[in-house]
């Protein structure tokens, strides 16, 4: 698989702040929205950029660790709640559809089988199961590396597919039981900061259950202790075939010059090993929101990304995302629909 990003062409720069600062504003008075704007016009290559088809995939896929008891939930709720997104009754349905997404559901390794979605609903089915889960990474190896590249490259041709299809945003959710556990391993390797400070409740660990999964965790960091590994070799030992496609799909993305709308915790996960691929990923992401898990501020910090919401959400399946979603539909309407000082008759010494 080819993970080479080239850098975002900055060419039209200079054009698109002109547009900006030419709209009937103070300059920078719009803030991050202006910022937005600007990246979305580099990215699409034009000074009136615009969503085409954008759309969020929630990516499900189960973990041995989860066994373990590093989550308040057991294993079999990753596969209930799967059918719950294809039924249309979850959070992240209510939120597409409130902002316009066309969604997908993939399974990239659930524990389980599925019946047929059900026919005229309007979420996209994708049967791309990897394996049944992976291995217990407290143990030993999450996945093989064979696995970890063929849930990596299944990743990239799938938003590959879509770009292709018209699609020049979207955002990726994440469903698995155990995958905040993934997610606090996977963020201190790359970024180096104590365990203890990206290790946090997921679905709602009480102090007891905290204490054990910091344990847990501890001891899979010690099963790797001295090794040098490079990003897909840390993919392999903690990561889940769920992270592992997002992780592709975020170099797919971005070789495609799409826009991609960053979720939260595990999502950012999936993102840092992209990144530690190919820095180049970075610029084609906008940060939805910060997540109320604890290692989130960690990865933000690491990749030095601005958020546009701080909602206290922690929910995962995209939902951040899909709620930031029409912050970046506002953005473009400002650049495309706002009058100018000399369409206005305004003179731009008022500003």
């Amino acid at each position: 698989m080819d993970l080479n990003i080239p850098p975002l062409d900055r060419s039209l720069a200079g054009a698109l702040q002109a547009r900006l600062d030419s709209r009937t504003k103070p300059p920078g008075s719009l803030g991050q929205l202006e910022a937005i704007a600007l990246q979305a016009g580099l990215i699409f290559n034009t000074t009136t950029p615009q969503l085409r088809a954008p759309r969020v995939v929630v990516f499900a896929g189960d973990h041995g660790a989860a066994l373990e008891g590093v989550s308040a939930f057991p294993q079999a709720v990753t596969q209930q709640m799967v059918m719950n997104f294809l039924r249309g009754g979850a959070a992240i349905n209510v939120l597409a559809r409130q902002a316009a997404l066309a969604m997908t559901v993939v399974d990239a390794g659930v524990v389980g089988d599925f019946p047929a979605p059900p026919r005229g609903g309007d979420v996209e089915w994708v049967a791309a199961k990897i394996a049944p889960g992976t291995d217990n990474f407290i143990e030993r190896a999450a996945m093989s590396r064979s696995q970890c590249i063929a849930a990596v490259v299944r990743g990239a041709g799938l938003v590959r597919g879509w770009h292709a299809a018209g699609c020049n945003a979207i955002a990726f959710g994440e469903m698995g039981i155990g995958n905040t556990a993934s997610a606090s391993l996977l963020t201190q390797a790359i970024t180096g900061v104590p365990l203890a400070d990206v290790v946090g409740r997921g679905t709602g660990l009480d102090d007891a259950g905290l204490a054990r999964k910091r344990a847990l965790l501890a001891r899979a960091q010690a099963r790797v202790a001295g090794r040098q590994m490079a990003p897909l070799d840390l993919l392999a030992e903690f990561g889940g075939y769920e992270i592992a496609m997002m992780v592709g799909g975020f170099i797919a993305a971005a070789q495609s010059r799409m826009l991609v709308v960053v979720d939260g915790f595990i999502v950012t996960a999936a993102l840092l090993v992209a990144h530690a691929l190919s820095p180049n990923v970075r610029d084609y992401c906008v940060f939805a929101h910060r997540s109320g898990e604890a290692g989130h501020i960690v990865q933000l910090r690491h990749l030095g990304a601005p958020v546009l919401l701080d909602a206290g959400m922690r929910l995962g399946e995209g939902s951040g995302a899909a709620l930031a979603f029409p912050i970046v539909r506002a953005a473009l309407a400002l650049m495309n629909d706002m009058a100018g000082f000399a369409d206005a008759g305004i003179s731009e010494q008022a500003r």
